[in-house]
């Protein structure tokens, strides 16, 4: 019995905790015995709680100052992956934010388009060159086709921004509709003349019935301003005619030179004593074909 007692061991509290009994001595220079055990973690401890560190369900709260129960290497991590997560998901909301987007616009397009069409087709019940299947030089003889083809390529060296193709249609519609092939050039070119931001000759500024329009000529004189919000006033002239043009200084418009050469678009009209003439105002453009051949 005793052999048994002796081959056994008793283990104290303190023991299974691994912490021994830690002296110090007080001020008076006694023992004093520390009562409060110190714990150490294992190792399997320790991998254990890495683990749940590094999992996000393991935190409660990242948003905290410091979290509690991490090295600061681990808080690091943890933050930089929830910024990472942060980021991440706002790159998906953007990217589904923008997919609607461009779904919005296609669809927005397509009934455009749709209604484009139908309006088209109510046109045509109405009046059949106005359709968009309507192709009036189908209906023209050889004959026929070949003139208002070879008048459209004239045409269009003629008039800025009016395809051969445009031009060929409309006359061979003018021819459709009982016009000569002499009287159809002459319809067509004065309405194209007439469509606005067309360049138009000088001479035929008073015949267009709108307030805007657009001319090329040559700054021939320039008068002393008559007032303080005229920036300048003068004559430009092509070979069809010249009229009077004045530029305001509230619209900031280009300074031009006698003798120098501008484009002036959509520049608005007005009458004075039976006499037309043209404003630059703020709406309208100056181009300078000279400059511009001289800088390239």
């Amino acid at each position: 019995m005793s052999s048994q007692n002796a081959s056994q061991k008793v283990v104290s509290v303190d023991e299974q905790f691994g912490d021994e009994e830690r002296e110090t001595v007080d001020e008076d220079g006694f023992t004093v015995v520390a009562e409060t055990p110190a714990f150490q973690a294992t190792v399997q401890a320790e991998t254990q709680a890495k683990v749940d560190a590094n999992h996000p369900d393991g935190i409660a709260d990242a948003s905290q100052e410091r979290i509690p129960g991490v090295t600061l290497a681990q808080e690091e991590r943890i933050k930089a992956r929830e910024a990472e997560l942060e980021r991440i998901s706002a790159r998906a909301e953007l990217g589904e934010q923008e997919g609607r987007a461009e779904r919005a616009r296609d669809v927005a397009s397509e009934r455009s388009a749709a209604w484009s069409r139908e309006f088209e087709r109510r046109a045509a019940s109405v009046d059949q060159s106005l359709s968009p299947d309507h192709d009036p030089r189908e209906m023209l003889s050889q004959e026929e086709l070949g003139a208002v083809n070879e008048q459209a390529s004239r045409l269009a060296d003629e008039l800025d921004g009016w395809s051969r193709a445009a031009i060929s249609r409309r006359l061979a519609q003018a021819v459709r509709d009982g016009a000569d092939i002499p009287s159809a050039v002459l319809d067509v070119k004065d309405d194209l003349e007439a469509a606005p931001g067309q360049i138009i000759p000088i001479d035929c500024v008073g015949d267009v019935d709108r307030g805007e329009v657009s001319v090329v000529g040559t700054v021939v004189q320039l008068w002393d301003a008559p007032d303080p919000a005229v920036e300048q006033v003068g004559l430009i002239e092509d070979k069809s005619g010249k009229t009077k043009f004045t530029s305001w200084v509230r619209s900031n418009p280009k300074i031009v030179e006698e003798g120098e050469r501008v484009q002036i678009r959509g520049a608005s009209t007005s009458w004075y004593q039976g006499r037309v003439s043209i404003a630059v105002t703020g709406w309208s453009t100056m181009l300078f074909p000279d400059r511009e051949a001289w800088w390239e």
